[in-house]
C-alpha cells in the first residue's frame, strides 16, 4: 500500500521530528574585554572568563593576542597584563577576529566548535553539522 504525501506535508513533517535546538536562532553574545590601562601595560580583567565562554584554552587565545598585539603578556591574580597600551575597541577588535577564525563554525555559522590537533595540523570541528577545516597554527 503506496501513501501519497505532497512535498510540502513531508518537509512539515520532517521539520516537527528535529530536535528543538536546531531551530533556535538564539544570539552567541561574547562577553566584552574589560580593562584599563596602568602606566604602560593594559590589564583585562575579564580575558579567562571570556576563554571559559567560547570554551578554548586560555593559553591558545593569549597566543593569538600576543601575535596579533605585537606584545608580551602575563597572567596575575587571575587578570592578564599585556605590556602596552591598548584600547578596549583594538582588544575586542581581535577577540572578534579570533572567533571568526578559531570558533564560529564556517559551514553552519554556530559556535559549537572544538580545536582537535591531529599530527602537526589543528582543525576545527563543528559538533553541529560535523564540518572540519584546518585552521592556521599560532606560534
Amino acid at each position: 500500500m503506496a501513501f501519497k504525501y505532497t512535498y510540502d506535508e513531508l518537509l512539515k513533517r520532517a521539520v516537527s521530528k528535529l530536535p528543538k535546538d536546531v531551530l533556535e536562532k538564539k544570539r552567541f553574545e561574547v562577553p566584552k574585554v574589560t580593562g584599563m590601562v596602568e602606566g604602560n601595560k593594559t590589564i583585562v580583567t575579564n580575558f579567562i572568563q571570556i576563554a571559559d565562554f567560547i570554551s578554548r584554552p586560555t593559553e591558545h587565545l593569549l597566543k593569538f593576542f600576543a601575535n596579533e598585539l605585537g606584545t608580551s603578556n602575563m597572567i596575575e591574580n587571575k587578570r592578564v597584563v599585556f605590556i602596552g597600551k591598548f584600547s578596549s575597541s583594538l582588544l575586542n577588535t581581535k577577540l572578534n577576529k579570533y572567533i571568526e577564525e578559531f570558533v564560529i563554525c564556517p559551514e553552519c555559522k554556530k559556535p559549537d566548535t572544538k580545536l582537535i590537533k591531529e599530527d602537526r595540523v589543528t582543525f576545527l570541528k563543528c559538533s553541529a553539522c560535523g564540518a572540519r577545516r584546518a585552521v592556521r597554527s599560532i606560534k
